[in-house]
């Protein structure tokens, strides 16, 4: 009898062959009933196998993780930070403080935070990593004429953010008269006073939502500069899980990552 070739399947077929737990007929293979009891056993013990692994990798990956960050920061680029995260480490809990930059460094400085997402520049802020640079536009509600009025009806955030002085300074310099109406720590404060059409306001670019319009030197407005954000580790944030949050802070705001937002 030909010898089968196991490549190419010529020759005759073997004849019927049973091992413990299987069965060769020709050229196909099967269970036995031990077989099939077998991968029973098999199959519980790698899902025991993997639980135990599991259960001791979440117990390294649960804590608190606290990320202190300027509000509009959080508006605008959290959702996508904190949705990977989530993805790798979903037993952890995120303490999220919104703050302005020179409270945020306070906490910082008291290591009442393990991150410090900030406005680059302030006073005392020196060191961390430098993300992001982006302009500072003016922006007002598109369907109204707050931007004609005069004195323009300014909506800022609070004193100490560079923002405001920006903004001030750009129109004292031009000699245009202005009064601060509305003032806010948040970002949620600000929009408000956009959307009823009340005044103009200094805004990150990525912050200009839909419904707005930015105003330039056409419609009589300086130029303002721009804005760097960074992100400053605490010393004592020294665990893989606060490694990978900042693994995700660093990569989301690569250029690639920032197009949606920044475009």
């Amino acid at each position: 009898m030909p010898i089968p070739n196991l490549f190419t399947g010529q020759g005759e077929p073997p004849t019927l062959f049973v091992s413990h737990g299987f069965i060769r007929e020709g050229w196909t293979v099967s269970l036995t009933r031990d077989g099939e009891t077998l991968l029973g056993h098999v199959r519980r013990i790698l899902k025991a196998h993997q639980e135990a692994l599991a259960a001791f990798v979440q117990s390294e990956l649960q804590g608190t993780v606290r990320l202190g960050t300027v509000d509009e920061y959080a508006v605008a680029f959290l959702p996508a930070i904190l949705a990977r995260f989530a993805e790798s480490h979903p037993l952890v809990h995120v303490d999220v403080v919104c703050d302005t930059t020179t409270n945020l460094l306070a906490r910082f400085a008291e290591n009442a935070v393990d991150f410090a997402l900030i406005t680059h520049g302030h006073g005392g802020d020196g060191g961390g990593i430098v993300l992001f640079r982006e302009p500072v536009v003016w922006a007002t509600l598109a369907t109204h004429c707050a931007h004609r009025q005069d004195p323009v009806p300014l909506a800022l955030f609070h004193p100490g953010c560079k923002f405001r002085q920006w903004a001030i300074d750009a129109l004292a310099k031009q000699g245009r008269g202005y009064r601060i109406a509305y003032t806010s720590v948040s970002l949620s404060g600000i929009e408000a006073a956009l959307r009823a059409g009340l005044a103009v306001s200094a805004l990150a670019r990525s912050n200009v939502a839909e419904g707005f319009r930015i105003l330039d030197e056409r419609d009589g407005f300086p130029a303002l500069p721009s804005y760097q954000i960074a992100l400053r580790r605490s010393e004592i944030a020294d665990s893989p899980v606060h490694d990978c949050l900042e693994h995700h802070i660093v990569e989301n705001f690569r250029p690639g990552a920032l197009l949606t937002v920044a475009a």
